[in-house]
């Protein structure tokens, strides 16, 4: 920037020597000097004023440039705002591309200012949002999707699962909205719709089809069941009764059958029931001090039981869910451990929200299988799940139910120390014992202390 400096240092110098030799004659060497610096000081800032007003009315600097360090300053300048226009010119491209594929895009996509105000839309906004572009620019959200679930999400900040409404236009259709923050700070949001429609018919059909059919088999296995039970009960000495053996194995894979369809039952009424009706305080010290007790009775004394149970913590659900929901953690882990497992059981605050740990010191999970094992009939270790008895199906339910709750399972294990299971309920649901508390203290299986252990 400064390789032509040497021409405005000699202009300094020629100034400063024309007025030392005016000063000599007119005996003002100091005045002639300072006048002399003034005046190459005044050109200086004739040049910034110069450039000042160039910029200010947007103009290109084209050459030629001043001589000196003005002609540097002006070249440079001009490099910048050459860069600068082809930044411009890539940022343009860029946009452009960017709304040609959003255009494109079958799902809505709305763009929110940190206010919450409407910036821009693509086209399939309108048709499954009803938002019109520029009509709606400037509208708050709210204005245009009055969906409580929607507006408390982004008004909590969070993200974490998408919103499914239908469209106050458009009834029939079916839309799952997930909202991003982004930008400066994460302070603005994108609002991304998608139209599920057809996949959500696809579940209910699904739904339908296993509920249907979990009923029709019922009947049918309950009536063979009873035969069985007659015909295991007839006389040794009879040509039935010698079968007993055969006879015992088909009544036990009845039993298996009909269990199965009980869970598959459960699940499908976990899917389609409302939660709101039978949400009631549920005294949940004393469900898991019964829950507890007969797990020891079905050990008959096999395994360690550790509780540690807050006796005034309850929660808001529905009892019957939750007792399906803890039971199968508990009896879980006295299923797919060996004899001799110590099995620990906490129910407590953790900041502020109430959670339940079921943990042992078992063989453990393989990593690998922890994503899985919420899935139906998907088993760790299908011979011995098959031996203890299990559908396949309990955490499936564990986690529709805590789902339906508002809860999350977390599930950590190593290989040769053992499983965790943490269900961690939000602030919202914990309601405190207060006048139930004699209805806490009668719980099964725990008495009034706080800690048990056998």
């Amino acid at each position: 920037m400064f390789r032509h400096l040497e021409h405005d240092a000699i202009q300094l110098l020629g100034i400063l020597l024309a007025a030392l030799v005016i000063g000599q004659f007119s005996g003002r060497t100091f005045l002639s000097l300072l006048v002399g610096l003034l005046l190459f000081l005044a050109f200086h800032f004739y040049r910034l004023l110069q450039l000042h007003a160039t910029l200010g009315n947007d103009q290109r600097l084209k050459a030629p440039f001043p001589p000196g360090l003005w002609g540097d300053i002006y070249a440079d300048v001009r490099d910048l705002q050459i860069q600068s226009r082809k930044r411009k010119r890539n940022l343009v491209r860029f946009a452009s591309r960017f709304r040609e594929a959003a255009h494109a895009l079958p799902d809505a996509v709305v763009l929110l200012n940190k206010a919450r105000y409407i910036e821009w839309v693509n086209p399939a906004a309108k048709t499954l949002l009803g938002i019109r572009w520029p009509a709606h620019k400037g509208h708050h959200i709210a204005q245009l999707l009055q969906q409580p679930a929607l507006l408390d999400s982004i008004h909590a900040a969070d993200y974490s699962e998408p919103v499914e409404f239908s469209p106050p236009h458009d009834p029939a259709r079916i839309l799952s909205v997930q909202v991003t923050p982004f930008g400066k700070k994460k302070r603005q949001r994108l609002l991304v719709a998608r139209d599920i429609t057809r996949l959500h018919h696809l579940e209910q059909v699904r739904r339908d089809f296993v509920a249907n059919v979990s009923h029709e088999l019922r009947t049918p296995l309950t009536v063979v069941i009873g035969f069985l039970e007659n015909l295991i009960g007839l006389d040794e000495t009879t040509p039935i009764g010698q079968a007993r053996r055969p006879l015992e194995l088909m009544e036990e894979q009845m039993q298996r059958m009909t269990s199965v369809i009980d869970d598959l039952l459960t699940l499908s009424r976990l899917e389609n029931d409302s939660l709101e009706a039978g949400m009631r305080a549920v005294d949940a010290p004393a469900l898991l001090r019964a829950i507890v007790a007969d797990a020891r009775n079905i050990s008959d004394g096999a395994y360690s039981f550790e509780t540690e149970i807050e006796p005034n913590l309850w929660v808001e659900g529905v009892e019957s869910e939750l007792r399906s929901a803890f039971s199968n953690l508990v009896f879980n882990a006295v299923k797919h451990t060996p004899p001799g497992t110590r099995i620990r059981i906490l129910w407590h605050l953790s900041d502020g929200a109430p959670v339940l740990v079921v943990e042992d010191d078992g063989p453990g999970i393989p990593q690998e299988h922890i994503t899985r094992i919420t899935e139906r009939f998907y088993r760790v270790d299908t011979a011995r799940s098959r031996e203890s008895g299990g559908t396949g199906l309990g955490l499936a339910i564990v986690k529709h139910v805590l789902h339906r709750h508002r809860a999350e399972l977390l599930i950590s294990s190593k290989v040769g120390e053992g499983t965790r299971f943490t269900c961690r309920f939000p602030a919202t649901a914990c309601v405190a014992a207060g006048n139930h508390q004699a209805r806490s203290s009668t719980g099964e299986g725990g008495g009034d202390d706080d800690i048990v252990s056998s």
